[in-house]
């Protein structure tokens, strides 16, 4: 299991919780055009909607760095290689099996993406946070 120091900040911990969930759902649902959500899941083709799809994440994680602890930038280049691994398996997966929404398998898919997106967060939270205690 991973070390995490027994001092990190809880108010940076919270603050930069609370930003990457709001950047995931403008990230994931408001800006992502159609050309990037159904671009990305193509057998070809898909790589420019998800370079700009990802860089959008990536953008969005350099901003909260930037305001939480700049010597964390670098979290955006991370963000952007998880983020990218995971939407493309998904769209491996989801080609697999062909689920469609009106089959739980979609669905499963769907909630297993948004969780480990939302788990990379945590991560990347916890490491503002701890970091914060020695900055």
């Amino acid at each position: 299991m991973p070390i995490i120091p027994e001092q990190i900040s809880a108010h940076v911990l919270i603050w930069a919780s609370a930003l990457f969930i709001l950047k995931q759902l403008v990230a994931d649902f408001i800006l992502q055009t159609a050309w990037m959500a159904k671009g990305k899941e193509r057998q070809t083709g898909w790589l420019a909607p998800l370079a700009v799809h990802v860089t959008i994440h990536a953008l969005g994680t350099l901003a909260i760095c930037l305001l939480v602890l700049p010597q964390l930038a670098w979290l955006a280049l991370v963000d952007f290689v998880v983020h990218a691994a995971i939407d493309r398996s998904k769209s491996l997966a989801q080609a697999r099996f062909q689920f469609t929404p009106a089959q739980s398998g979609y669905w499963w898919m769907l909630g297993l993406d948004q969780t480990l997106h939302h788990a990379t967060h945590l991560v990347f939270a916890i490491s503002l946070a701890a970091a914060s205690m020695t900055a």
